[in-house]
């Protein structure tokens, strides 16, 4: 059986890690999906999908099933969501998912999907993660030993702080695009 887990992965986390390794214990194949692979360079997605996908891939070598890491850009429709991912992704028989939108448009289209409860989600979550590199905080213990070596091969800390600091108007990122909290974007 093949499973399936999307996630924008910025940056990929313990947590994450948590569910990928619940989760290899269910399939004989996993593909994770890169969520938002065409967003990098901003405060929210401050990471490439290559740069993803060499956190994930580095992050999975001594797991004991076979993964494929596939990029994912948005489609600003959910309605055909899930069979853009399907086009875009091995075929897979499950997908596994917390976030409600998600998990809904995934079952509208007869897809079997399982959740799992989240790990220290007080702690692991990517907005979290940023900002703890933002100020300096304590961060590379949150998230994988690959992916931390990762993030200081790419100078991507030094990145999240350029890309966050403040611009004229304030806002503080400044090519930024809000999409609807809505769409099928999971955090």
């Amino acid at each position: 059986m093949r499973g399936f887990y999307i996630g924008r992965f910025q940056p990929y986390h313990n947590g994450h890690h948590h569910m990928v390794e619940e989760i290899a214990g269910e399939v004989d194949e996993l593909v994770l999906g890169i969520g938002s692979a065409g967003d990098s360079h901003t405060r929210r997605n401050p990471f490439t999908a290559g740069e993803r996908v060499m956190m994930v891939t580095k992050s999975l070598a001594d797991l004991d099933v076979t993964t494929y890491v596939v990029p994912i850009e948005d489609l600003e429709r959910n309605s055909v969501w899930v069979s853009h991912v399907q086009s875009m992704s091995p075929k897979f028989d499950v997908a596994y998912s917390n976030n409600p939108l998600v998990v809904r448009l995934f079952e509208e289209a007869g897809v079997e999907v399982r959740s799992s409860p989240m790990f220290r989600r007080e702690v692991l979550e990517g907005s979290e993660l940023r900002q703890r590199m933002i100020r300096g905080d304590g961060w590379k213990e949150l998230v994988p030993a690959e992916v931390a070596e990762t993030i200081v091969e790419i100078d991507g800390v030094d990145r999240i702080r350029q890309v966050a600091s403040s611009d004229a108007n304030g806002t503080g990122d400044s090519l930024e695009f809000d999409h609807d909290s809505s769409s099928a974007d999971p955090a």
